[in-house]
Order: C-alpha cells, then structure tokens, then sequence
C-alpha cells in the first residue's frame, strides 16, 4: 500500500518511525516541500501489513 504524510517535517518523521512499529515499511521518500510560502511537507511511504497479522473479517 502506498501512504502520504503531509504536515510538519517533524510530525511526518515521527509518524513515518510509529507506522514502522506495527507495518512492513518497504520504503519511504525523502521529504518534498510544499510551495511556499507552507513549511510543510510530505512523505511518501511504501508499506504491507504485518505477516503475522491474520486477514480481516469482512461485515
């Protein structure tokens, strides 16, 4: 799966290092700047679920 973090470089990092506890993180990208005059920015991440996590139930 493919997942975008956009905020603060800051808040991405932390985001992107919590996601790598509980995914399989393939890859992430380097931080793109937003135009300015935003100090954001964004982070994109490759990732799988966890082998171990068993399938879930549908409704």
């Amino acid at each position: 799966m493919r997942i975008r973090l956009h905020g603060t470089a800051d808040e991405c990092r932390r985001t992107a290092d919590h996601l790598a506890r509980v995914l399989d993180v393939l890859d992430a990208s380097r931080p793109y700047p937003d135009r300015p005059p935003s100090r954001l920015v964004r982070i994109y991440l490759t990732a799988n679920p966890p082998a171990d996590t068993p399938p879930a139930e549908e409704d």
